[in-house]
C-alpha cells in the first residue's frame, strides 16, 4: 500500500469495517485521523481475541505485547512478525493486512497530540486487560447475569464510548464544556450498540461455541442457555429476548441524549453518532418483530433502509426535536426497561 500512514489508514478501514468506513468520513478533518487510528487499533485487539488458532495464554501474550507497542515500549515490527504467521483462515485477509501494516499504523498513533494518544492508549489497554478474562470462560452457558453482561459490554464497547468522548473534548472546547453531560452517557452508548450486536449474532456465536447472553434472564423463563434452540423455544424465548431488547432500547435512548448533547453546529460528529444509533434501533425493531430468526442476516437492515436513515438524519441533524421524534417513531413498538 502506498502513501503516508494517514492515507494507509483510510485504505485499511473499509476492509475491516463497512460501518465505520461510512461514518468516520463524516467527522471533522481534525478528528478523522485519530478516530480512524483508534478504530484500527481496537480492531487489532479484537483480531487477537477472535483468532481460533491461538491459545488463551498466547492471546494474553499478544494483548500484553500490543499494549506495549501502543505505549512505545515494544516493537511494532516484532509484534507483527510474531503474530502474522499464527493467523488462521478464520482471520480475514483485511485483518491480516492490518496486522502486517501495524508498524505504519502506530506511527500515526505516536504522531497524535498527547490528549488524543492518552485516550487511545487507555482504551486499548482496558480492552486488552478485560476481554481475555471473559474469553477464557466463554461457553454456551453464557454469562451469569445482566451485571456480568454490563461488565463485558464495558470492556468491548463502553470504554470506546469513553475514548470517543475524550477525543471529541480534545477537539472542541465547546464540547469539552459539556463533558459533564456527555461522560455519564458515553458507556451507555457503547453498550447499546454492543447489545444490539450480541442479540443479532446470537446464533452465529452459538455455532462457534460461545454465548454472551445472561443466564438469569433466560432462567426466569424456564430456559437453559446450553440447550437453547433457534425457532424451537417459542414464547419463552421471545419473552427473554424482549427483556434484553428493552434494556438495549434504554441504553440507546441514552445514546440519543448523548448525541443531542453534542453542539448542533458539530454536524459531522452528530452524523457519526446518529447513523450508528439509527441503524441499531432499526435492527432492534427487526429483532423484536422476527423472534424466530435463525441468522443475523435475517435481521440485517437493508441498504435501502441505510440510505433512508442517512438522508433523514442528515436533513434533521441540527434539529433536536425532530431527531427525538424520529427516534420515538422508530422505537415505538419496542419494549423499554428502566436502567
Amino acid at each position: 500500500m502506498n502513501g503516508d500512514g494517514r492515507d494507509l489508514q483510510d485504505q485499511l478501514l473499509p476492509g475491516v469495517s463497512r460501518t465505520f468506513a461510512l461514518t468516520i468520513p463524516q467527522l471533522p478533518g481534525a478528528l478523522r485521523p485519530a478516530v480512524t487510528n483508534a478504530y484500527l487499533l481496537c480492531r487489532t485487539a479484537d483480531t487477537i481475541e477472535d483468532e481460533v488458532s491461538l491459545t488463551a495464554d498466547q492471546k494474553q501474550h499478544f494483548h500484553d505485547q500490543f499494549v506495549g507497542v501502543i505505549a512505545g515500549r515494544e516493537s511494532a515490527a516484532a509484534f507483527s512478525a510474531a503474530l502474522d504467521p499464527l493467523l488462521s483462515s478464520a482471520t480475514t485477509d483485511a485483518e491480516r493486512l492490518l496486522i502486517r501494516e501495524m508498524p505504519r499504523v502506530v506511527e500515526v498513533t505516536y504522531g497524535l497530540g498527547p490528549p488524543q494518544r492518552a485516550a487511545i492508549e487507555r482504551c486499548v489497554r482496558v480492552m486488552c486487560e478485560g476481554m481475555p478474562a471473559f474469553q477464557r470462560h466463554a461457553r454456551l452457558s453464557g454469562l451469569t447475569d445482566v451485571g456480568e453482561l454490563d461488565r463485558y459490554c464495558y470492556y468491548v464497547a463502553g470504554v470506546v464510548g469513553e475514548m470517543l468522548t475524550d477525543l471529541f473534548c480534545a477537539y472542541s472546547p465547546e464540547i469539552d464544556a459539556r463533558r459533564g453531560r456527555l461522560a455519564p452517557l458515553a458507556t451507555s452508548f457503547g453498550q447499546g450498540l454492543q447489545m444490539t450486536n450480541i442479540l443479532k449474532d446470537t446464533w452465529e456465536d452459538r455455532r462457534r461455541g460461545v454465548c454472551w447472553l445472561p443466564r438469569d434472564v433466560f432462567n426466569r423463563f424456564g430456559l437453559e442457555l446450553e440447550t437453547l434452540t433457534a425457532g424451537q423455544d417459542g414464547a419463552a424465548l421471545d419473552a427473554a429476548v424482549d427483556e434484553l431488547i428493552g434494556i438495549t432500547h434504554a441504553h440507546l435512548r441514552d445514546a440519543l441524549a448523548y448525541t443531542l448533547a453534542i453542539p448542533a453546529g458539530e454536524t459531522g460528529i452528530r452524523r457519526f453518532c446518529l447513523w450508528a444509533l439509527g441503524l441499531a434501533v432499526l435492527t432492534l425493531r427487526k429483532l423484536h418483530h422476527n423472534p424466530d430468526f435463525l441468522a443475523g442476516q435475517e435481521v440485517k437492515v437493508s441498504r435501502r433502509t441505510v440510505r433512508a436513515t442517512v438522508i433523514t438524519t442528515s436533513l434533521a441533524v441540527r434539529r433536536d426535536w425532530i431527531l427525538a421524534r424520529l427516534f420515538d417513531r422508530s422505537a415505538a413498538s419496542l419494549p423499554l426497561a428502566a436502567l
